[in-house]
């Protein structure tokens, strides 16, 4: 199985952090820029609606990770990783009064793990 998203220890580190200070139902959802800045901001229940034009990548310490299907479709050949990095990231998401900021790194998939996930990588 290939993951579409993973967590470096840090991350699975705050976010077991975050559980304890706001409860375990937490998600996430990739921001795709603007007001919201370029970073997987964490949400409380009901902080955040999920919808059609949200796409599931998979579970970050037992949290639901989405990212909108527009940017889905730009960066669906990469493996998004969940990163923590010192300082204030954007003002939504829950770990900004740590002075932590979650990042995201990515790392473009084998042609086998494309092949697994059954996405055709375009060359053009």
């Amino acid at each position: 199985m290939v993951d579409k998203v993973v967590a470096t220890p840090a991350a699975l580190e705050l976010v077991a952090f975050l559980k304890t200070q706001h409860g375990p139902d937490l998600m996430f959802h990739q921001s795709g820029g603007c007001c919201d800045n370029s970073a997987a901001n964490c949400f409380l229940p009901g902080e955040i609606t999920m919808g059609a034009g949200d796409v599931y990548l998979g579970d970050i310490g037992g949290c639901p990770f989405y990212i909108g299907r527009a940017q889905y479709e730009t960066w669906k050949h990469t493996q998004l990783i969940l990163d923590v990095i010192e300082g204030h990231g954007g003002s939504f998401s829950l770990e900004g009064p740590e002075g932590k900021a979650f990042h995201t790194r990515s790392r473009v998939f084998s042609d086998e793990e494309l092949q697994a996930l059954g996405i055709v990588r375009n060359y053009s």
